[in-house]
């Protein structure tokens, strides 16, 4: 055994320990012990409020998660979108944290909040530190009392809340989901839109927001998780000085018990909106997360919608009559539904798509579910489960949808449950709940025998959680501290046969996890002329089949390994990804092996890949983001059509798409899929000696028939552009401006360039533009930019970008421009740029604790010819900027006259609307 797997072993006994013993912690005073599971401990405090601490030192971060049981579900008439209303509002601030975005920010802390039909969670994730996690406890204590909550907040917040909510107007799918849910609920707030009715939440009063936030933000409401790399006692402790002190209050807390009559008959709604691509959705009502029939409708929702292996996408998506399908089932606190959904090519019929769904979907008569189906889908949601098990921070926010079920151990409760689902379960629910009377598509039938489903009450959470102690909790990995010198001493860098780089970071993870990255690289300009769409095709088809396996039976393999694959490609190269355990790495390779060497090419896949590229074309053509951003790409363009750089618009990108052949796609595998000229990265839990020898036996002397020869894409400079595009009846638009610099990202100006951008445009709602657009002028609920520059090629740009309301968009072009005239001609300040350098080096320092991130930094080190040592450096030269280097940079490198500017969005209604009011229509 060698020195480093005997510390591996050392640490994972001390977590272990850790593990068992933080339950056994001397409480402080004001504290109780509740149930410990898998890991996890509860305590309360005497004020209500529930404490989950998960400690876990794998990894150097900590997550601080905050649950209010409080979302849609709890808002009265005339205040609809309130609860989301308030989660903007507690970031304005509280009379001791003025600036919590800004405080954030320089603290590198990564945060967001989110609102859903039964709950409200605040998270943040930092690198493991005392003072920050004091901070930030501080904080929730802090605001989850004495947040403002006032009228001006509220006038400026508004506008950015209805410009969130325009941008999912734009959506058509979303909008239908929307329609679907409030004509399938007729009383329940389950019916609403957790953004709110659009008078709702223009016309808000000041005093019902402050009275429903006194309601519900209280500590007997909520629920505080932290987890990550912690001292459990020095938490509680901190947890206690800081949350402790909070009164509990003496008005009960409200019950919701609003519940929809049962279902009578079929409903319909029809949504007529421009667009190019149609969608069909049908949903049917079913229990809540801790009814006994949840877990069996879960498993019948993922035999149905799953891709590729779900009965819809066989019969619909792979006969061409959809291009997608998906079905969703919501785990909530009250009796909830199932919904499926299905993606049409162009000019298909929505009649027949409709009776050949519902056909499928209600008619089992002939055709029950099996053993098969429901095993190999416990298997895929059970993988899940795992996954997210192996992660604490992504535990730690699965968590809030458990705590909103009513109670966080549902997570694994609700893991045990799917685990003993039978066949006999999963058709006595499909024939309990997907009935024509329970559907909402909807048509009233008068009809002399109704055929009704009668949805029970679930028993209490309480009674479901009473006494459940769970399994033994996961192996946890080993306490890495993931700086740059102690990844580059861990790293092992060597060559296949192939002369393919391996790069392999073998450590103790949570789980026994491992992630790997690899780009196989090859071809030069002239080979790769005319074959992007064939290049494209060929990887992509690379998942849908194989000599030894199907589409359906790669996916169940992936199932049963427990692992996630992803592959794509271009014209030069060709990326894998993925996932999974060390126990299951070596059969993952075996499968990879397959799937790279010995693609069947099926010609059904073919033509299904396709219909969906083009219907997402099609799509594209209405959406602003794309019109946007197409129209950037082109206008930047200098390469000849052909050209693997050159940027098509969309009807090139459809006739190139109609034209490709099967045979195309097959040659350009044979002639260029193969490794010697990429790069091979695999960090986490492996032996690295077993693991060389493995992909050196499958892949050593797999070596590309086409040598990798780099296409340089230096800056070109481009006139400049302005142009406004009509995307009509599109509620929200899109604007991006662009200016580009010949530069490299080893200049001597590179960092004092990032900094100032970080100040300008860097966090989404703290910056001079999050802080003008947004928070001042409530034009955006997006705004950002964004500074990168090219590694070997002198090509960098400054990218400023945004979503507004169409008549809002010249403002937000105006407000770009006046605020990088003043950041050039005022300069950023002394305490900006410590804010910006701590915030970015925290920031950077948290990504180095992800072993995904990590993955990828090494495997793009290695085609650069650098190391971590090389991040260190870009460390230090951010941490030594002055003021004076910044702002010289920033004015010699940033010329507002050279901005282009791309927007989309209905300004042909705004132009209309506004001649009619001068007329006085």
């Amino acid at each position: 055994m060698t020195r480093f797997r005997r510390s591996s072993l050392l640490a994972i006994a001390l977590l272990a320990f850790a593990s068992v013993a933080a339950h056994a912690l001397d409480l402080p005073r004001g504290v109780s012990a509740g149930p410990s599971v898998e890991g996890i401990s509860e305590y309360r405090l005497d004020n209500g409020l529930r404490v989950l601490l998960f400690p876990d030192a794998s990894k150097p971060t900590v997550t601080v998660n905050i649950t209010y049981m409080v979302g849609s579900r709890h808002e009265n008439y005339g205040e609809t979108g309130m609860a989301h209303l308030l989660e903007h509002l507690l970031f304005k601030g509280t009379p001791t944290h003025a600036d919590i975005p800004g405080e954030m920010k320089k603290r590198g802390i990564g945060f967001n909040a989110t609102t859903w039909l039964d709950r409200t969670n605040y998270f943040a994730s930092f690198t493991a530190d005392d003072a920050t996690l004091r901070w930030l406890l501080e904080l929730e204590a802090d605001r989850m009392v004495n947040s403002f909550v006032a009228r001006k907040d509220l006038d400026s917040e508004m506008t950015v809340v209805r410009n969130e909510m325009e941008s999912g107007e734009n959506n058509p799918l979303r909008v239908l989901m929307s329609r679907i849910a409030s004509t399938a609920f007729l009383w329940h707030n389950y019916g609403n839109s957790t953004i709110g009715a659009r008078a709702d939440v223009e016309n808000m009063p000041i005093e019902r927001l402050q009275a429903f936030y006194r309601s519900h933000y209280r500590p007997d409401n909520a629920t505080l998780l932290v987890a990550g790399r912690i001292d459990p006692a020095r938490a509680l402790n901190e947890i206690v000085a800081t949350f402790g002190k909070l009164a509990k209050p003496e008005q009960p807390l409200a019950v919701t018990y609003t519940r929809d009559p049962v279902q009578d008959g079929e409903r319909e709604i029809n949504v007529r909106r421009i667009g190019e691509t149609a969608y069909l959705g049908v949903a049917y009502h079913g229990p809540a997360g801790a009814h006994p029939d949840f877990p069996a409708v879960s498993v019948l929702s993922s035999i149905l919608g799953d891709t590729p292996t779900g009965r819809l996408h066989k019969a619909l998506v792979e006969s061409k009559r959809a291009t997608f399908v998906a079905g969703i089932h919501f785990a909530l606190a009250e009796p909830g539904y199932l919904l499926l959904l299905a993606e049409l090519p162009k000019d298909s019929s929505l009649e027949s798509l409709q009776k050949d769904l519902l056909d499928l979907v209600e008619v089992r008569a002939d055709a029950p579910f099996t053993e098969q189906e429901v095993e190999d889908t416990k298997r895929r949601l059970l993988k899940n489960v795992e996954l997210t098990m192996n992660d604490a921070n992504r535990l730690a926010m699965s968590l809030s949808e458990s705590i909103a079920q009513g109670d966080w151990r549902m997570f694994f409760l609700q893991r045990d449950r799917i685990e003993a689902v039978t066949a006999d379960d999963v058709n006595r629910v499909a024939g309990h709940y997907l009935k024509p009377s329970n559907r909402t598509l909807g048509r009233f039938i008068p009809t002399a025998e109704p055929d009704r489903s009668e949805i029970g009450e679930a028993p209490s959470v309480a009674s479901l959680v009473e006494g459940y102690v769970g399994r033994e909790a996961i192996a946890a990995g080993e306490a890495f501290e993931a700086t740059p010198e102690n990844i580059d001493q861990r790293t092992l860098r060597s060559e296949l046969g192939n002369g393919s780089k391996l790069i392999l970071l073998p450590k103790r993870t949570r789980g026994g996890t491992v992630v790997f990255s690899a780009n196989l690289r090859f071809g030069q300009e002239q080979d790769v002329l005319g074959k992007s769409q064939a290049a494209s095709f060929a990887a992509s088809m690379l998942t849908r089949g194989s000599q030894r396996y199907s589409r359906e039976q790669i996916s169940r393999r992936l199932d049963e390994l427990k692992a996630q694959l992803g592959i794509g490609g271009n014209a030069q190269g060709l990326w894998i990804s993925g996932n999974t355990t060390r126990e299951n790495l070596p059969a993952l390779i075996e499968l990879l092996e397959e799937l790279l060497k010995n693609p069947s090419f099926p010609e059904a896949e073919f033509e299904q890949l396709r219909t969906q590229t083009i219907t997402g074309i099609e799509s594209s053509r209405s959406e602003p983001q794309s019109v946007a951003g197409n129209a950037m790409a082109r206008h930047g363009n200098r390469w000849p059509q052909g050209h693997p750089l050159y940027a098509g618009g969309f009807d090139e990108q459809l006739a190139e798409v109609r034209a490709v052949t099967l045979d195309e796609a097959r040659a350009f595998h044979r002639d260029f899929h193969g490794g010697g000229f990429g790069e091979i990265a695999v960090v986490g839990d492996f032996d690295a000696d077993e693991l060389k020898t493995d992909l050196e036996a499958r892949f050593g002397n797999w070596t590309t028939a086409k040598p990798f020869v780099r296409i340089a894409d230096p800056h070109a400079d481009t006139p400049v552009a302005h142009q406004f595009l009509e995307t009509p009846d599109k509620a929200n638009a899109m604007i991006f401006a662009s200016l580009g610099l010949a530069m490299d990202d080893s200049h001597a100006d590179y960092p004092a360039l990032v900094a100032g951008n970080y100040v300008f445009g860097g966090g989404a709602m703290k910056s001079r533009l999050a802080d003008r657009v947004r928070q001042k002028d409530g034009l955006s609920y997006s705004v950002a930019s964004r500074f990168s520059a090219d590694a070997l090629d002198e090509d960098a740009s400054l990218l400023l970008f945004a979503i507004s309301a169409p008549e809002n968009t010249a403002r937000v072009e105006a407000a770009f421009r006046e605020e990088l005239a003043l950041l050039l001609d005022k300069g950023v300040s002394a305490e900006e740029l410590k804010d910006a350098v701590e915030g970015l080096l925290k920031a950077r320092e948290r990504s180095r604790g992800e072993d995904a991130a990590v993955v990828g930094a090494l495997r793009a080190d290695a085609y650069l010819g650098r190391t971590m040592a090389d991040a260190a450096r870009l460390d230090a030269r951010l941490a030594a900027l002055s003021v004076d280097e910044v702002n010289a940079a920033l004015r010699r490198h940033i010329d507002p006259s050279k901005l282009s500017v791309f927007a989309a969005g209905d300004f042909a209604k705004v132009a209309a609307d506004a001649a009619k009011s001068d007329s006085g229509q």
